[in-house]
């Protein structure tokens, strides 16, 4: 009998259509009813981009490398690849290495590239002397700051996204033309190419896409009582320009509170910069800021003098941003304001893993996994041969399951058997988190959200011990 037959017989009917990317998921029980003050990053959070907006960023950032730092032209016959890198990638900058980290500090095999290409697990090993493991002390931290520089960058922006695609073809092309260069002068020009370019691009309105979900959130929260604010790293102007394409121009009437360039993270670990107030044309004004007043716009400032004015604390605050250390991880950790995650990716992922495709794949790595637990423990050579050959296909079915969701990196929330480093620290920074702030339309605002409970590894056996072993292995054609 086939092992797709089998699997039919072990997955419940219609377990792919359980999950859909209008989904809020709970990390931490979170009860609706008990928040009274919703905020908001702007980026990512109340505007969502296009696609197309990578591109622009990628094109006019590879222009500056050129015009600005003299690199070669021939960097620009590289085109931007859409679907080549994805968030939470970790960058190793002496060695010009983009990579996949598990939560346990672990290089992922098969996820490492100098350049466009793969480099072989054994290399791999022999350039981290012999191991996968990369230690924390070498990590960029929450904020990108370390003692001496990082070593290794994690690229944990959306907008890095073309920042890391640009960093590969850059290395790639030097590599393939056998040109020497300095991998951490490259980085750092790349850096401050997308970041002197990338400002001024995404201010075009043409790139958002989410204007009609956004007013009708805003709308909703509004009509219930709820108090808004927004705080931002963005300018007045860029949020001026987006949010009145959006929701109109009498947007300010959503908010309390309005703040931009605030700095973050900075804004909420800093006590001392003050806020200042903007005038109708966006210049500052001189007057030392007593209150916090709606229908105002308020520059920099910090947390401290916030929660002062406003009396805002606590679980009755919850906050939503994309950048899991920039925007929630201070607040969670340190001030106890609830915390939703914006992860426009979960919209992609979640139609893989819906798929009949992926579903027997995971289902028979499961099992075959477990078969290898039992039959380690039969020396004779016929069963070293079986594990050996099993061992083959489980590797086979890694790589399967991995290319379903990106053929270099594979999903942005877990490795072959590991949380990502992205996914572990989504869980500790966010209560919740969704695709777009459109998902809280579907849930009323009393509504309670429960973390699935799922079993520590001594909790309960895995659920192929509980299977009748002998009518498996039967079963099983190999």
């Amino acid at each position: 009998m086939g092992v797709s037959h089998l699997l039919s017989d072990v997955i419940p009917p219609g377990a792919c259509n359980l999950l859909n990317s209008s989904t809020i998921y709970a990390n931490n029980e979170v009860n609706l009813a008990e928040v009274d003050i919703y905020g908001f990053d702007y980026d990512y959070t109340l505007a969502l981009y296009s696609n197309a907006l990578n591109t622009m960023i990628y094109n006019t950032a590879r222009g500056f490398l050129i015009e600005h730092f003299k690199y070669p032209e021939g960097i620009c016959k590289y085109d931007y690849i859409p679907n080549f890198a994805a968030r939470g990638l970790h960058y190793d900058i002496q060695k010009g290495l983009l990579m996949k980290i598990d939560a346990f500090h672990y290089i992922q095999p098969g996820t490492v590239y100098r350049g466009l290409n793969p480099v072989p697990d054994e290399e791999v090993l022999q350039l981290y002397g012999g191991t996968y493991h990369v230690p924390l002390q070498q990590d960029s931290g929450f904020y990108g700051k370390v003692k001496g520089g990082p070593k290794v960058k994690q690229f944990m922006d959306i907008f890095s996204i073309p920042e890391m695609t640009l960093l590969a073809a850059a290395n790639d092309f030097f590599i393939t033309n056998d040109i020497e260069y300095d991998p951490v002068h490259l980085f750092k020009d790349v850096s401050v190419s997308v970041a002197s370019e990338s400002h001024g691009i995404k201010y075009d309105t043409i790139f958002l896409c989410c204007g009609e979900e956004t007013d009708a959130v805003l709308h909703r929260l509004v009509s219930q009582g709820k108090k808004l604010f927004l705080i931002t790293n963005s300018p007045f102007s860029f949020v001026d320009k987006g949010m009145t394409h959006m929701v109109g121009k009498n947007w300010r009437d959503f908010f309390d509170v309005v703040i931009v360039q605030a700095d973050k993270p900075h804004f909420f670990t800093d006590c001392i910069k003050p806020f200042r107030r903007l005038d109708g044309n966006g210049d500052l004004r001189w007057e030392r800021i007593q209150s916090l007043e709606k229908g105002q716009i308020y520059k920099q400032g910090n947390l401290f003098d916030f929660l002062r004015l406003t009396g805002w604390r606590g679980s009755k605050v919850l906050y939503f941003g994309d950048h899991l250390y920039s925007d929630l991880a201070d607040l969670m950790l340190r001030h106890g304001w609830r915390t939703a995650a914006i992860v426009p990716e979960l919209e992609q992922e979640t139609k893989v893993v819906c798929t009949d495709r992926y579903a027997l794949n995971l289902t028979w790595l499961q099992a075959l996994t477990g078969l290898m637990e039992r039959l380690q423990t039969h020396r004779d050579p016929e069963s070293k041969q079986v594990f050996q050959e099993w061992q083959s296909e489980r590797e086979e079915l890694r790589v399967m399951t991995k290319n379903l969701f990106n053929p270099q990196f594979g999903s942005i929330f877990r490795t072959c058997h590991n949380p990502t480093y992205f996914s572990r620290r989504l869980c500790r920074f966010s209560d919740l988190y969704m695709t777009s702030l459109s998902c809280l339309l579907n849930y009323d605002l009393s509504y309670t959200f429960y973390p699935r409970r799922t079993p520590l590894q001594h909790e309960a056996p895995l659920w192929m011990d509980q299977m009748p072993e002998a009518g498996l292995c039967s079963r099983v054609s190999f």
